[in-house]
């Protein structure tokens, strides 16, 4: 027998994954027989069963009365998991913990964390990189890295299941809703950067769910307001659009999230969006693609299916189509309901939703909850803020930060010389220019905002280009980088004439935004890819030759900057 304090040791080391990659192969685990699993599937009514397909939205940040409606209904419906959404670490982890008391079978937790608990919980953990920038970094084995480190951070508070990585191809600059999320245009380098962190996240012992199958990447509407039309041929989407998804089930893609788009070659059933097709779900990714681990539906509230197929209509559907899990539902009740009639009628099988009842509590078993325990309040902030993830994630803004145009003038820059930060999309410092007044003998901000009058920015152009050292840094300084500037012309017009021989161009923005404003003139122009903290930073240590950049651009933005570009 173990003695005390070596199992209290081995349990603290297990909960954090260390040993996950100790674990038996997770699709060979959940297509076979176990103890456990039948033990509960039979102390389970056949409501209940139906039940644990179904998972529910569950946030911190609309109050206590929303709380306790989600812990009704999962203390009612006996449901198989939550999907949580924004709020606090504490906060999630008392709800989860006080929503497993309600629940006879363990909830599997799921999240939308495709750059770490920081995409729900943005206040108080940490951010990775989005997928774009990373799509920049030529070692692989960093993503691999923020695998564990993701799994880590989910195993501290209780969450199971990332739906991620996002494998969509983003080959359509204007796409509303893939974009930056997506590691970029090139399918090799998508599907290699896709593995790497989705192995991390299982290697971790948190189940990765690679989306949206068969491909986001080349749509211009976004499924969350309405549906998608692919009008591809078969052909297409078997050399570009199923590639990555593919070659990641081949190496042991635990869960695949199926899409709302409506996708004729694949199934011409008028408005069918290809998550609650059995011609998408069944016959392509089961049979054709091979796929036997858990297959998801991207969320049932979204109008890309509920525009067309309401009233529950299309939670029968993606039971029908094969689906192991339904993500939101628009009213759970409703659709045990309308699955318990389905079976009934013969509409569904009961063998069929058996199986898959059991593939679920499968998963519950591999992910360890026949044992589970609560998670731990205490020093909750503190562990999923940790020193060696935070120095992970300068590691990788560092090595994906990329050089589009000459090093020169970034060689002959002089930290002595007066120097012009002209600082567009801002009204005052952040990391970037605070880092760059730190280590100039003598530097002058200049803050664009937009309000400024056509007077004021050419009287602006004349006094900065009296500077020999120029800095012109272009944030984007909304929420999320979208592929264009919301820039007035006035303002793009003094960006091109600041960008010139004298000028460093700092682009803080999605790529794709080079097309917004035209700095080509600069004497060097370096990709940020996004406004945050740690890639201001790693600009930062570019201009003072700190490092080397090593980035290559993940997407090809016109005949001057292609994919892999990058000095």
């Amino acid at each position: 027998m173990l003695k005390p304090i070596l199992a209290f040791s081995l349990a603290i080391l297990s909960s954090l994954g260390v040993y996950a990659q100790k674990k038996p192969d997770f699709v060979t685990f959940i297509n076979s027989q176990h103890k456990w699993v039948d033990s509960v599937f039979n102390s389970l009514t056949p409501r209940e069963r139906i039940a644990q397909l179904f998972l529910v939205r569950a946030h911190t940040d609309l109050g206590q009365k929303y709380i306790d409606s989600v812990k009704n209904v999962i203390a009612k419906e006996q449901l198989g998991g939550l999907v949580v959404f924004q709020g606090g670490p504490v906060r999630h982890v008392d709800m989860i913990n006080q929503y497993q008391k309600v629940s006879k079978v363990p909830l599997l937790v799921t999240i939308d964390g495709e750059w770490g608990l920081g995409m729900r919980l943005p206040d108080s953990t940490l951010s990775f990189p989005y997928q774009m920038t990373l799509g920049a970094l030529q070692d692989n084995s960093m993503l691999y890295d923020m695998g564990r480190e993701v799994a880590k951070d989910f195993r501290r508070m209780g969450i199971h299941f990332n739906f991620a990585p996002t494998v969509d191809i983003n080959n359509n600059p204007k796409n509303p809703v893939i974009g930056f999320r997506s590691f970029g245009d090139n399918k090799e380098n998508v599907a290699l950067k896709s593995a790497a962190y989705m192995k991390g996240m299982i290697d971790g012992g948190v189940l990765a769910s690679i989306k949206h199958f068969p491909g986001h990447g080349d749509t211009d509407v976004d499924s969350h307001h309405d549906l998608p039309v692919l009008n591809f041929t078969k052909e297409r989407l078997e050399s570009l659009e199923l590639y990555p998804f593919r070659e990641l089930i081949n190496q042991g893609a635990t869960a695949v999230m199926v899409g709302h788009m409506f996708i004729p070659a694949l199934d011409n059933t008028p408005n069918m969006p290809s998550s609650i097709s059995k011609k998408v779900v069944t016959d392509l990714l089961r049979k054709q693609l091979g796929f036997k681990g858990l297959t998801v539906t991207d969320a049932m509230n979204m109008k890309g299916v509920t525009k067309f197929f309401p009233n529950g209509e299309g939670d029968i559907l993606a039971i029908e189509a094969g689906h192991d899990l339904l993500e939101l539902s628009e009213n759970s009740g409703r659709a045990i309901e309308l699955v318990e009639k389905s079976i009934k009628s013969g509409r569904l099988k009961q063998a069929d939703i058996d199986a898959r009842v059991k593939r679920v509590l499968a998963a519950k078993l591999w992910l360890g909850l026949d044992n589970y325990r609560d998670a731990n309040r205490n020093n909750l902030i503190t562990d999923v803020n940790r020193p060696e993830t935070k120095s992970l994630i300068q590691r990788m803004a560092d090595a994906s930060v990329t050089l589009l145009k000459s090093n020169k003038r970034i060689h002959a820059f002089n930290p002595k010389v007066e120097t012009a930060i002209v600082s567009v999309g801002i009204n005052k410092a952040q990391d970037f220019e605070k880092g760059m007044a730190a280590r100039l003998t003598n530097a002058k901000n200049y803050y664009i905002t937009g309000k400024e009058s056509e007077e004021q920015l050419k009287d602006l152009i004349k006094e900065i280009r009296a500077h020999n050292q120029i800095i012109l840094a272009v944030h984007d300084n909304r929420s999320r980088p979208r592929p264009t500037l919301d820039f007035s012309e006035g303002v793009k017009e003094f960006i091109h004439k600041i960008a010139g021989r004298r000028t460093i161009t700092v682009m803080l923005t999605n790529p794709y935004a080079l097309t917004s404003v035209n700095v080509d003139r600069s004497a060097s122009i370096i990709m940020g890819y996004q406004n945050e903290d740690f890639m201001q930073r790693a600009a930062v240590k570019v201009i003072f030759k700190d490092i080397k950049t090593k980035g290559k651009l993940p997407v090809t933005i016109n005949k001057t900057y292609t994919f892999g570009k990058g000095l």
